[in-house]
């Protein structure tokens, strides 16, 4: 019966994802404004489904979910098995009503969230868009939009569905778009339609429009697209550039109008976003093991309690018969053993925890409610979108980010620069470098009405020579303000708002404009600026553009006196090969700066220029168009030509640009990295951006013993570079700058143990190329054991694929807890693929927030969910689970025992009711209020001390070892609760001198000691004490004696005798003076050991969690007056958990602070101050080195190792203390 049911609910689940099943495309046809013709291939419709659930499938879903838990399909089968009377010694009740009550409030969270999903999938569904029917517009909702259809899209709205670009309102049907939805970049993108699709403009031309779309099928590849439009006996060809995708937003464009292409799930946004997957915690797979062992145990009781049964029933039972013979159907003591078995299982059945799957869900609304992840500009609050993985972060090692947008703002200005060798921007005098003060912006309105009011400069010194007319810098400046691809809107005379392509160009067009060099407009032949006051337009005869293989941009424009000059910017490393010899000195000048500038972390351009004659630009014009007509190798022709005249230019000077990180990311990283957690870069950003952010962030630092740069081409070349790199790290050779020339073929590269021995500070930085090999299966072992040596490591150019593919390469070898974060849609494949997701929610877009288990706004707060909701979620779940199999084997075993004293005949100690009752509402509330509020130690602490993350990383506080001693002091409990009121009251009396040796007196008393034993002990494990804890643990006291008395009175019994079977049992019990001598001594002899445990461990081997709190209590006792110095060092003065700022500090230009971070001091560890000598040497000897101790001992066990970063515990791995 059991098995049917679970094979009913698991047909039913499959019928509900199988419904929508269609073989495969090869490809996609699709003809436009035919919906007949187009639903012959069943496409799918544009509706959405991100929930889990519907109204029908609800029920049994949920169910075959939660059946899939090995102690629901147990007590399951113990229900029925209660059903039979010649088994069940109790009343069905005992089994269903826990049963149903687990099943209920895990349903009704599952439920809870599921609602959610389906709110957002209305919204999204409802959405109104344009549609073409019959030479008109019609409103329609997303979901009932088509493939085939033709849309309507106006200026900021929302892309419903894959469209192919059929004409705009823009000239040459250009189209302006933001794809913060897919990757995370506000930046605005450019598309372009078909020139013989650009005339239809007009619903009526476009009802007429019957061309024929050949393409892909639907995939996840944002950045390609491949197909044909048939079209009046023609074929065009299609890319990504005639493409608008779902979750774009039309930006700068009044209308177009496109043709869906591909709808709903088969977008590409929602390829990217994969199904919705059931994440299950390590904890809870490590439970369902041990319930098995539970089982297996229960099993052998039984066993052995059944041998017993078949032994006294042939030894002793056998003499009754005469007059108490076995009921009907045992006719033997076989048979009779073989129903003592059974119903052995049933009264054991509590040793299997059925309620510990039923999770503290109040936890998230803790994350939600935390008033210190709140972000009031973004006006956003932490969510927690699960309430099923809350330990895992405190179980976390690994951390996959993203970049752009996650630890950057992706908001770029212009710090410094340098103009003909002069260098700018130092705007902090001697006087401000004292003092630790900011200097006041530059006012720019007084000299340029068109300045932008939110630009901050603080060099007074270039507006200056601005001023003076030095034509170096106005030529500076010009050339930013016409190298550039930037549209500009002017709504209003004055009010310039600039779109760009990639916020550095935003940020080199609006420093222009403020040192009035001030781009106006563009038409695509023409470029007007309005120079310190005077307008000019400039003829735009070409543009170099961009690529990642060029690196750099020109455009050669000609002034109104008719001088031709091209104007160049890129990388230096390039541009400077392509200067005029006589640039030499200029270049070693502006080579220093520009090193200055990669220092601070500034992403650095170089600007030069090169006049050009009429005959030069002629001729070059000529072979320019020549190659842009050719049907061969287009590409390379054209990469030709520009490589000809951008050739023999003079050099201007390079500009340095500040990538804003988020608030406090150095920090951040900083301490997790503290806590022994790895962070892991993975952007589709070249390597040098990526490069210099990881400078800023404190990732990667000077004083690294070597950064590895694998760039291979070939699975050769990535294979010999990993180990070459390993050997470099086994040598550990710190002055090897460079990797050694190629030599022959390199050896086995080392075992994944001896890298772990590895002392030094590595970081790995590998491209995307180099990766896709890195990733294959023969070399994938190499990439994880190199990479694992380093403290970091820096993934460029991925694909959303590759990201995926990282995290699941560090599950499968290093089998940790990873965690991955990121803002767009291009994240979200990574963020369902790790263990824990977490999306950053702001103005980048929502996609990765949907897909994620937790979301913020703010890369910073990811330390406080980790180090702080993390680590005391870990904590109360362990000690949830050691407290409720402590306690259910405390209240089972006794029954073992006295199956020793009954005839092994099934005879339960307790009564039923007490039974039904000890789980639900007397040990429950207790163990609640435990697994919500406690913490050992302040979230301050938690901040202070990251050490005290480790042992979550290396499950020291719930793993097998913990559970075995759980379950011998539950086992040891049951032994003094079963045989000391056995032994006192087999020979005591009352005061009347009548006999206490009967079965209901010794019912009451064991259940009243065993109540009273197990909230003490919870009381003991309770490290953090509210009013809810005291009500919930005396009150569960209280209301067991008061249910037990009620229980046992003579009013229920009269109402139900058949029933209440213990009528004045408890009254006539509790007021014994032996009883309570006994209940005192049966707890006294259960507790007093685990005290003298508890003390000792403490004085011989304390845990760093006992130090800090030592500490605490020294802090308490010993703190300062507010203000009082010592050393030199003012205490009092700073707030705890905060760092203060050094005297003197340099300006960096990245926004989390106008000075040098803080993330090397905080490495290092030597901004923290101790309280005392000998509480370091406390904290050195006692926390640490028994951390380390396992953590070597783990590695010695795993294959890879569990630890990834390869080194010896560093200085840092000593608790610091702050005062």
């Amino acid at each position: 019966m059991c098995s049917s049911i679970l094979i009913w609910l698991y047909c039913i689940c499959k019928l509900d994802s199988c419904v929508v099943c269609v073989s495969p495309e090869e490809e996609r046809r699709v003809r436009a404004n035919d919906r007949e013709y187009n639903e012959k291939f069943q496409y799918a419709s544009n509706c959405i489904v991100t929930s889990k659930y519907n109204v029908i499938t609800f029920l049994p879903v949920n169910l075959f979910e939660q059946f899939q838990e090995v102690a629901n399909t147990y007590f399951l089968f113990l229900l029925i098995l209660q059903l039979i009377p010649q088994i069940s010694s109790l009343s069905w009740f005992t089994t269903i009503v826990p049963l149903v009550l687990v099943l209920s409030i895990t349903a009704v969270k599952d439920a809870t969230d599921d609602y959610f999903r389906h709110k957002s999938d209305n919204q999204v569904n409802n959405r109104q868009s344009q549609v073409v029917i019959h030479g008109s517009l019609q409103k329609e909702k997303w979901m009932n939009v088509r493939v085939g259809d033709i849309i309507k899209l106006e200026n900021n709205q929302f892309v419903a569905a894959d469209l192919l670009l059929l004409s705009s309102s823009e000239p040459h049907s250009l189209c302006y778009i933001e794809t913060a939805e897919l990757d995370g970049e506000t930046n605005m993108k450019v598309r372009q339609s078909l020139s013989v699709t650009a005339e239809l403009g007009d619903p009526n031309s476009l009802a007429s429009f019957d061309g024929e779309v050949v393409c892909e099928p639907p995939n996840n590849k944002l950045d390609r697209f491949c197909g044909l439009l048939c079209w009046r006996d023609c074929k065009y060809p299609l890319s990504n550039h005639n493409m608008l995708l779902r979750g774009c937003v039309l930006r700068n464009t009044e209308t177009c109008y496109g043709l869906v292409i591909f709808a709903g799930p088969d977008t590409k946004l929602m390829q990217n976003s994969g199904r919705t997957k059931f994440k299950r915690t390590s904890i809870d797979r490590l439970m369902n093991t041990l319930v098995l062992w539970i089982f297996g145990f229960m099993v052998c009781m039984g066993v052995i309690l059944a041998v017993g049964n078949a032994v006294w029933e042939r030894e002793v039972g056998s003499l009754f018969q005469s007059y108490l013979a076995w009921d009907l159907p045992v006719d033997n003591f076989l048979f009779s053993a073989f129903l003592s078995f059974w119903s052995y299982v049933i009264i054991l059945n509590t040793v299997v925890p059925i309620s510990l799957y039923v999770r503290s869900g109040i936890l998230y609304l803790l994350i939600n409610w935390d008033r210190k992840m709140f972000c009031p500009q973004c006006n956003t609050a932490a969510e927690a979108r699960t309430t099923t993985l809350n330990e895992e972060l405190g179980q976390v090692e690994y951390i996959f980010s993203d970049k752009t947008g996650t630890l950057t703002q992706n908001i770029m200005s212009f710090s410094k620069c340098s103009i003909n060798g002069h260098a700018y921007g130092d705007g902090w005098g001697h006087v401000s470098r004292d003092l630790g003060q900011q200097p006041p912006s530059l006012n720019f309105s007084s000299f340029n009405p068109l300045a932008d009011p939110d630009f901050c400069y603080y060099d007074n010194g270039l507006l200056k020579s601005v001023k003076l007319g030095d034509l170096h810098s106005h030529e500076f400046f010009r050339l930013l303000s016409l190298c550039h691809t930037v549209m500009s809107e002017e709504k209003k005379e004055g009010e310039l708002m600039y779109k760009a392509q990639s916020p550095d160009e935003g940020a080199l067009v609006t420093a222009a404009r403020n040192f009035g060099f001030v781009f106006r407009s563009r038409t695509p032949g023409t470029v007007t600026v309005t120079e310190l006051g005077r307008p000019v337009t400039y003829t735009l005869l070409a543009i170099l553009d961009f690529n990642n293989i060029r690196k750099r941009m020109s455009v050669i424009v000609r002034n109104p006196e008719g001088r031709i000059r091209l104007y160049c910017k890129g990388a230096d490393t390039l541009l400077f090969e392509r200067l005029h010899s006589s640039n030499n000195h200029l270049v070693n000048i502006t080579t220093d700066h520009l090193n200055e500038y990669a220092g601070d972390g500034l992403r650095t351009l170089a600007l030069a220029y090169r006049d050009l004659s009429e005959e030069q630009w002629e001729e070059w014009s000529e072979r320019h168009r020549q190659a842009d007509r050719a049907t061969d190798c287009r590409e390379d022709r054209l990469a030709d030509i520009y490589e000809h005249i951008e050739q023999d230019m003079m050099l201007l000077g390079a500009t340095a640009i500040e990538d804003k990180l988020q608030e406090g990311v150095p920090e951040t990283i900083a301490i997790l990295s503290l806590a022994n957690i790895k962070i892991w870069v993975l952007t589709g950003d070249k390597q040098e951006t990526a490069v210099n952010i990881g400078y800023s962030c404190k990732m990667l630092t000077g004083d690294m013993t070597e950064v590895f740069i694998i760039s291979g081409n070939t699975v050769l070349s990535v294979r010999e570079e990993l180990r070459r790199w390993e050997r470099v790290a086994l040598r550990g050779d710190k002055q090897q700058q460079c990797p050694p020339p190629p030599g022959p073929p390199a050896p086995r590269p080392p075992s994944s143990t001896t890298l772990d021995s590895i002392s030094g500070e590595f970081a790995l930085v590998i491209n995307g190329h180099s990766l896709a090999h890195a990733l294959e299966a023969d070399m994938e072992g190499e990439f994880v054991s190199t990479a694992c040596v380093c403290r970091a490591v820096i993934c460029c150019r991925v694909t959303p694929l590759q990201k995926a593919l990282v995290v699941e390469l560090i599950k499968k070898h290093k089998k940790a807890v990873t965690l991955a974060i990121g803002d767009g849609a291009n994240d979200v494949s990574m963020i369902k693929t790790a263990h824990i997701g977490v999306g950053i929610s702001g103005q980048e877009g929502i996609q990765a927030v949907l897909a994620s288990d937790y979301s913020f706004s703010q890369f910073r707060f990811l330390q406080r969910l980790l180090l702080v909701h993390g680590r005391w979620s870990y904590l109360r779940m362990c000690r949830f689970l050691c407290y409720f199999f402590y306690k259910n084997f405390a209240f089972t075993m006794v029954h073992f025992w006295f199956g020793f004293f009954c005839g092994f005949s099934a005879q339960t100690v307790y009564d039923q009711y007490f039974i039904t009752l000890y789980n639900i509402v007397y040990t429950s509330l207790p163990v609640l209020a435990m697994g919500i509020f406690d913490q050992d130690v302040p979230e301050q602490r938690s901040l202070e001390y990251p050490k005290l993350y480790e042992p979550g990383q290396l499950n020291l506080l719930f793993n097998k070892r913990e559970f075995f001693i759980c379950i011998t002091q539950g086992i040891y409990t049951s032994v003094v609760l079963f045989f000391v009121p056995y032994a006192i009251l087999s020979h005591g009396t009352q005061g009347t001198g009548e006999p206490l040796a009967d079965y209901q007196t010794f019912a009451v008393t064991t259940a009243t000691a065993l109540v009273i034993v197990v909230s003490v002990q919870i009381a003991l494990d309770t490290g953090y004490w509210t009013a809810i804890n005291h009500f919930f643990v005396w009150g569960s006291v209280g209301s067991f004696f008061t249910i037990m008395l009620a229980m046992h009175s003579q009013t229920l019994f009269s109402i139900f005798p058949n029933q209440f079977h213990f009528v004045g049992s408890a009254q006539s019990t509790l007021v014994q003076p032996l009883v309570w001598l006994t209940i005192v001594l049966a707890t006294v002899i259960c507790i007093v050991p685990v005290l003298a445990f508890r003390f000792l461990k403490l004085d011989l081997k304390p845990q760093l969690s006992d130090t800090v709190r030592y500490t605490q209590l020294v802090r308490q006792k010993t703190r300062k007056p507010a203000g009082r110095c010592m050393g030199g060092v003012r205490f009092g003065g700073v707030p705890e958990g905060r760092l203060g700022a050094r005297c003197g500090f340099r300006r960096s230009g990245y926004a989390f602070a106008h000075q040098e971070g803080f993330g090397e001091l905080i490495t290092s560890g030597k901004n923290m101050r101790l309280s005392s000598l000998a509480l370091a040497n406390f904290a050195s000897r006692h926390s640490s080195s028994w951390i380390d101790t396992l953590r070597k001992k783990k590695h010695s066990n795993t294959h890879p190792p569990q630890n990834g970063s390869g080194q010896k515990p560093r200085s840092n791995s000593t608790p610091v203390v702050q005062t």
